[in-house]
């Protein structure tokens, strides 16, 4: 008969709060930082010169058409053959933020161009800036039209930082693995772990959703 042993997993909890830890502060950092990318990559490519959204759409095709871990393993891997080297979590911190930025980006390109023709020309007949126009006018109710989307690749991305333990990145599911490797318990260390991936993505997806009304793109009910 099989018998588990959740305690002995428990038992290694440091590693456990170290690796929610690591996720947490990866997933922190890369959100404003992706999203940033993607409202000025999508301003770019809804607004800019056509070389600009011609450079733009390779990055955002390349990224979303390729899987999350050869993103990440051309970083770590492939870019110190050009000189260029990174620790584990620098590498990780940039593939998430990159592929969110790629992500967002076509997200919040439909938010802008679901604004009515309308709006920006009366917010143009005011002398308004081109930039005044779209922080003011134009990205907030975009960002209201799409934020449950922008909210759900946040997400996506949080959970897709497991793979960042293939290269060292002491992230929970680094951990999970290294405790089992240890005491030989790979159910209950998963099971663990993906009950804390469960957590964080359902406190994740309500704080977003709480804190984009209030503090991205203002009060006011979604369309």
């Amino acid at each position: 008969m099989i018998q588990f042993d959740f305690i002995a997993v428990l038992a290694e909890w440091p590693l456990l709060l170290k690796g929610l830890a690591w996720t947490l502060g990866l997933t922190l950092i890369a959100t404003p930082l992706g999203l940033l990318i993607a409202t000025l990559a999508a301003w770019s490519r809804a607004c800019g010169p056509a070389w600009l959204r011609r450079g733009l759409g390779v990055y955002v095709e390349l990224l979303r058409n390729t899987p999350f871990i050869v993103q990440l393993f051309f970083i770590f891997f492939g870019l110190p053959a050009l000189g260029v080297k990174m620790s584990p979590e620098a590498a990780s911190l940039i593939a998430m933020t990159l592929n969110l930025g790629a992500y967002g980006c076509e997200i919040l390109r439909a938010g802008i161009q679901a604004t009515p023709r309308g709006q920006w020309e009366a917010a143009q007949s005011l002398a308004l800036s081109p930039v005044q126009v779209f922080t003011r006018v134009v990205l907030p109710p975009a960002l209201q039209r799409v934020w449950p989307a922008l909210t759900s690749q946040i997400i996506i991305v949080m959970l897709g930082s497991a793979v960042c333990g293939q290269i060292s990145t002491e992230e929970l599911s680094y951990a999970a693995n290294l405790i089992q490797s240890r005491n030989f318990r790979a159910f209950e260390a998963f099971i663990i772990a993906t009950l804390a991936y469960l957590a964080l993505a359902i406190a994740a997806r309500r704080l977003l959703m709480w804190a984009g009304p209030r503090f991205v793109f203002g009060g006011g009910t979604q369309p």
